[in-house]
């Protein structure tokens, strides 16, 4: 199993932003997703956002919609600005690679190590 490289967490104060960055040994193919998931201390992990390799199609969660953006950064790595960050955003947040556009957590093969965003009031 390929493991993701996740960086750019960090602690900020509410309405401030973040940008993470993933990066995927080798390549990503075209034919590959990329999504951007999270997860609360005593929570299930929430999908945030995702981008279709080879047409640049988005899909966001409503938590992420108008806040968040999913980009290209290289051939091998993908990015989420996080912008307007409140306190409830606190999560450790995970890159993972998948072939389904899809929002589950099941149809993602490869997963990063995860980074800690925290969100100060």
């Amino acid at each position: 199993q390929v493991h993701l490289v996740e960086s750019g967490g960090g602690s900020v104060q509410a309405g401030g932003s973040l940008r993470l960055s993933c990066a995927a040994p080798g390549r990503i193919y075209s034919s590959s997703v990329m999504g951007w998931f999270r997860q609360a201390p005593r929570k299930g992990r929430e999908f945030l956002a995702l981008i279709r390799w080879n047409t640049g199609r988005t899909l966001y969660s409503d938590s992420a919609k108008g806040r968040f953006t999913i980009s290209k950064e290289s051939a091998t790595s993908v990015t989420l600005q996080l912008n307007a960050l409140k306190p409830e955003d606190t999560a450790v947040y995970y890159c993972a690679k998948g072939t389904q556009y899809s929002t589950a957590v099941l149809d993602y093969t490869s997963w990063g190590q995860g980074t800690q965003v925290t969100v100060a009031s």
